[in-house]
């Protein structure tokens, strides 16, 4: 019932009001070209018909152009696919609001678990204590990262935000005006954005949406729990990558990231700024007058000097003065207003986001071996220690850095990087950056390495106060990963470090890499086992265990319907955190507005509430456990094979988006790590590599191996073991819709040409062979007709969008096919493809 009522009412506010905007839209005149917009929809027909035919977008475009456009010379044809181009990106942003806007109602007929639906479910169960001592501690922390596929400009996204304010009052005069301007304000980045430039386009989001959604989430947690001494202001964090993560991106230095950690304290001193100028227009009393304005004059100075910092007690110890007073004289006027003020200054105290420090474990190596080397431990290589001695050193030896002495520049910054984070910690307080993740752990000198250059910094053993956090993202690093943790536990030095983080140890495990390399169920699979060992280890040092899972958008980088995975961890799994990355496009699709954001991080509460009071029904029996572990090897396998073929590499260089992912201004960091000639897996960015296949249209990662694997379990007479797998076993469940979202954004029609072409055609044909025995499989276990049955909304927007980017993506395909011939127009194709990636990508909402 709710699914059918939410479906109309999306009907009614999302597809309808699209289509009318939308016709006002594609009225508007372009450039030199009249009626570009009006030739759309009979593009978008001719793509549709021609695809299905079995035509390749030349012939398709060819006859568009005779039949439609009259556009005979091919520099003119370039200039109209240009053009379209602008129209399906703006297209995209207009869809984009007119959904954002109807959030809130479609939200009325979801059968998602609020935090008022969960207080109601405690409250029949009578389990009030419980859960208020599970809120009391338990918290959930979202950090934002700095992926390209987030380059909406601040000037882009305010016209999103009053697009989305004007649809709700359907002012269709103020709509028109703004669609104008859309139409005229550039929507892509002139230049490569520089890492300050991607944070500041996310600090944006935390002053104009987190700010008040993470207040607003807190006052209504508070209010609703029934318990006055309720003070848990780390429910909701927030943490922050851009401007600390260094991984493969050599234009984050130490100057980034001072300058990024000043940014953040000084918004967040803005924040508080306007919030206390609101308060003293309503506290006009005699006694408060002059405390009020002290501190506002304090914050306004804070507001143009980064050497110009107040500590927290200077905030929160004058609003808690003007509280007493108000109490004690003024009949607590206005007393909700000035709570409010105080929670968030509790919230965000100094910092605003936890800015994490990320670096590759191999460039630890490199910048310890450089040190052993100068100081005469050793004479060429680390391998000249035995392990050890290694330790010993790490632990006990006492080194004198000095920057000068190094000549490498990733030597020197990585030092300068360390020496400095003690200074960010005294602007920002301890929380403004007290973690340092490393890529690639494999071992117990991952996190060791840091220990060392910690100590050799200047930071005494036991008052490092930062958590050293080692990322398990390869299958051979989670297969390590119980080993190394157990060793660093049974060092009393690192011992002695976690006592003084409150015995508190947070892993982080990678859902990018662990697909790149495992395939998507194998990694699944394997970071939920994972985490049960690591568990186990914790619980038997007496250490509590808390997950950090990077997670991207879409499934193939561990995204798609996030509380779904939450929801389904087991008993066995640590549950006093919740922590994940929100990357790209998904920090404005899915966190984006005031609404979906305090949705959203109600999911990830109730899922991981939900955990503590039904986790027993989420046990995964013997036999349940051995078909996983049979479905994990058998897609492996599968994967596996496509991962070696002889064309794999060769097919995303030549035949897909993926070279010119580096080239499009989406990004500072550069799209693969080394500066190999030839092009490895291993160097691939997920990012690229998942994005590719979204451009083609083909989704590989999302689901390839799932199809083949069901196939060989039913074949031995186990389909209704795979059916009561699904049904009875959330883990499974939650990874196979989500494979079934994947599938559902495929469009093989697009480059069915290629079944033809002699040299990639046999490896089309073993991409689509898959594609089609998945679909076939999951539907058969989950007996539905249809893939995303359950989600008519998800399937109806997914649909609507795919409609949207068609004639976009038939004009990249062209522009690819275009690029292999011999034309004097290449590099103006090359530009076609660049472009194309940019409306595809917003249009896919969870692309990469």
């Amino acid at each position: 019932m709710l699914q059918s009522e939410r479906l109309d009412e999306f009907k009614k506010s999302v597809q309808n009001k699209f289509n009318i905007y939308n016709s006002l839209f594609l009225n508007l005149p372009y450039q030199n070209i009249e009626n570009v917009g009006m030739l759309i929809p009979l593009l978008l027909h001719q793509a549709e018909t021609g695809l299905k035919s079995g035509k390749n977008p030349q012939e398709i475009l060819d006859a568009f152009f005779q039949n439609y456009a009259n556009i005979d010379s091919e520099r003119d044809r370039i200039d109209f696919m240009f053009r379209i181009i602008q129209y399906v990106e703006r297209q995209v942003v207009l869809y984009d609001s007119v959904e954002d806007a109807a959030f809130p109602k479609l939200q009325k007929h979801s059968s998602s678990l609020t935090i008022g639906d969960y207080f109601q479910l405690v409250d029949k169960n009578k389990s009030w204590d419980q859960i208020s001592d599970k809120l009391s501690t338990f918290s959930a922390r979202i950090v934002l990262t700095a992926h390209p596929t987030q380059f909406y400009t601040p000037a882009v996204l305010d016209i999103i935000g009053n697009l989305r304010s004007l649809i709700l009052e359907n002012k269709i005069n103020e709509i028109d005006l703004v669609l104008q301007q859309l139409g005229l304000t550039s929507l892509i980045n002139a230049k490569k954005p520089t890492p300050l430039d991607e944070a500041k386009n996310i600090i944006y989001i935390l002053r104009n949406v987190y700010y008040d959604a993470v207040g607003e989430l807190y006052a209504y947690i508070k209010d609703n729990i029934g318990n006055m001494d309720f003070n848990n202001h780390n429910i909701m964090k927030l943490g922050f990558w851009p401007g600390g993560d260094r991984d493969g991106n050599p234009f984050v230095t130490s100057n980034i990231t001072k300058d990024v950690a000043d940014e953040l304290r000084i918004t967040l001193m803005k924040c508080y700024y306007h919030d206390v100028k609101k308060l003293q227009q309503k506290l006009t009393f005699r006694d408060l007058q002059d405390v009020i304005s002290n501190l506002r004059g304090r914050l306004y100075n804070t507001m143009f000097d980064a050497n110009t910092v107040m500590r927290y007690e200077e905030i929160i110890e004058p609003l808690l003065e003007i509280r007493s007073v108000l109490i004690g004289k003024y009949h607590k006027l206005y007393l909700k207003d000035l709570d409010h003020l105080i929670d968030k200054v509790k919230i965000f105290r100094t910092h605003f986001a936890t800015l994490d420090i990320r670096q590759d474990h191999s460039v630890h190596t490199q910048v310890v071996e450089a040190i052993l080397k100068a100081n005469g431990l050793i004479s060429e290589n680390i391998g000249e220690l035995n392990k050890q001695e290694l330790i010993d050193i790490l632990i006990h030896k006492d080194i004198d850095l000095q920057v000068q002495n190094y000549e490498e520049d990733i030597v020197k910054e990585t030092i300068q990087n360390i020496l400095q984070l003690r200074g960010i910690q005294e602007k920002n307080g301890e929380e403004g950056c007290n973690r340092y993740v490393i890529s690639n752990s494999e071992s117990v000198f991952s996190v060791l390495f840091v220990y060392g250059l910690f100590r050799w910094c200047g930071w005494e053993s036991d008052k490092i106060t930062f958590d050293i956090i080692p990322l398990f993202e390869t299958m051979k690093g989670m297969e390590s990963s119980e080993n190394t943790m157990n060793e660093l536990f049974d060092l009393p030095e690192y011992k002695k470090h976690l006592a003084q983080r409150h015995n508190k140890q947070t892993i982080m495990l990678g859902f990018s890499d662990g697909t790149k390399d495992g395939g998507y169920v194998k990694a699944n699979w394997e970071i939920f086992k994972t985490k049960e060992k690591l568990s186990a280890v914790c619980d038997r040092n007496h250490i509590k265990a808390i997950f950090f899972d990077g997670r991207g958008g879409p499934p193939a980088r561990g995204g798609g319907k996030t509380h779904r995975f939450y929801a389904a961890q087991t008993k066995d799994i640590a549950n006093n955190e919740i922590q994940l990355t929100i990357q790209g496009q998904t920090i404005t699709s899915t966190y984006g507005t005031k609404e979906q954001f305090i949705h959203n991080s109600e999911q990830l509460l109730t899922a991981g509430l939900s955990n503590n009071f039904f986790g027993k029904e989420n046990v995964i029996s013997k036999e349940s456990r051995q078909l996983l572990e049979e479905l994990s090897d058998l897609s492996f396998e599968k994967y596996d094979a496509l991962k070696n073929h002889d064309k794999f590499i060769a097919y995303l260089e030549n035949k897909s988006t993926l070279k010119y992912y580096q080239k499009a201004n989406i990004g500072s960091r550069p799209g693969k790590r080394g500066h190999k000639k030839k092009l490895e897996l291993t160097d691939l960015r997920a990012i690229s590599f998942v994005g590719s296949w979204s451009q083609l249209k083909q989704n590989v990662p999302g689901y390839f191996g799932i199809g083949t694997a069901i196939k060989i379990l039913k074949d031995q007479g186990k389909l209704e073991d795979l059916k009561k797998l699904f049904k009875e076993v959330p883990l499974f469940k939650a990874l196979m819709l989500n494979s079934m979202m994947s599938l559902a954004k495929c469009y093989f029609e697009l480059t069915s040409y290629m079944k033809d072409d002699e040299e990639y055609g046999e490896f089309w044909n073993i991409l689509y062979e898959e594609y089609l025995l998945s679909k076939e499989m999951l539907l058969l276990i989950s007996e539905s007709k249809i893939l995303m049955e359950k989600e008519s909304v998800s399937r109806e927007s997914v649909k609507i969008r795919e409609n949207i980017v068609l004639p976009l993506l038939v004009i990249q395909q062209f522009a690819l096919q275009q690029m292999s011939k011999e034309t004097e127009y290449k590099e103006l194709y090359e530009k076609i493809v660049i472009r194309s990636l940019y409306g595809n990508i917003n249009a896919s909402r969870n692309s990469a």
